[in-house]
């Protein structure tokens, strides 16, 4: 630090370049970790090829690693985000402020831009804010029977902020995160679908 001292202005921006330099390696180091992770979650299926498993389906093995792939995805988007966006504030503000900018005024302006975006952007964050919450509790997953509102289908995936369910008919339909106020899992509990006039049990394809 002495001989960046010495360099005057020069060594603020070598100092501010290093900073920066720091950073990215950081990210990279914590994105490698995250990815790493994410993949070690996603190949916890392999508990199933054990001589105990054996007896589970292998519909119900495929089903088990798909929701786990799910699952691990869409946390690993949300840390790799969430670390980007942290590290990146942190290291441009510490870089300026060896430049000699004064972070006051920008932390001000930032903060009244931030709240404008987060104003217009606040139903985004709405959705994957309960999309995180819902795949964190497993409230559903993959080839789960959902019933919202006036809309019963089976889940073909589950992002931070749309969830995708095929209905009876072969509908596609694509429900905000933000707009699930209510969900019911025909999959969970002891659900028996109503007899119709054929006297065939009804339920979702």
């Amino acid at each position: 630090m002495q001989f960046l001292d010495q360099l005057g202005y020069g060594g603020n921006v070598i100092a501010a370049a290093l900073i920066l330099l720091a950073a990215f390696l950081l990210w990279l180091a914590l994105r490698v970790l995250i990815n790493r992770s994410v993949r070690r979650v996603k190949n916890g299926y392999e508990m199933f090829k054990k001589p105990h498993f054996r007896w589970a389906h292998p519909v119900l093995r495929n089903l088990d690693h798909k929701r786990r792939e799910q699952r691990a995805e869409t946390i690993g988007a949300l840390l790799r985000s969430v670390t980007a966006v942290t590290i990146a504030v942190i290291a441009v503000m510490t870089a300026l402020g060896e430049l000699g900018v004064e972070i006051g005024p920008i932390l001000a302006s930032v903060g009244i831009v931030g709240i404008a975006i987060g104003f217009g952007a606040r139903e985004v964050i709405r959705d994957a804010f309960l999309g995180f919450f819902i795949t964190i509790e497993d409230q559903y997953g993959i080839g789960d029977t959902i019933e919202i509102g006036d809309t019963v289908g089976v889940v073909q995936s589950v992002g931070l902020r749309i969830t995708r369910l095929v209905d009876e008919n072969g509908a596609i339909w694509y429900v905000r995160n933000g707009d699930i106020m209510k969900v019911g899992n025909r999959s969970q509990g002891n659900y028996v679908a109503p007899v119709t006039e054929d006297g065939k049990a009804s339920e979702a394809q």
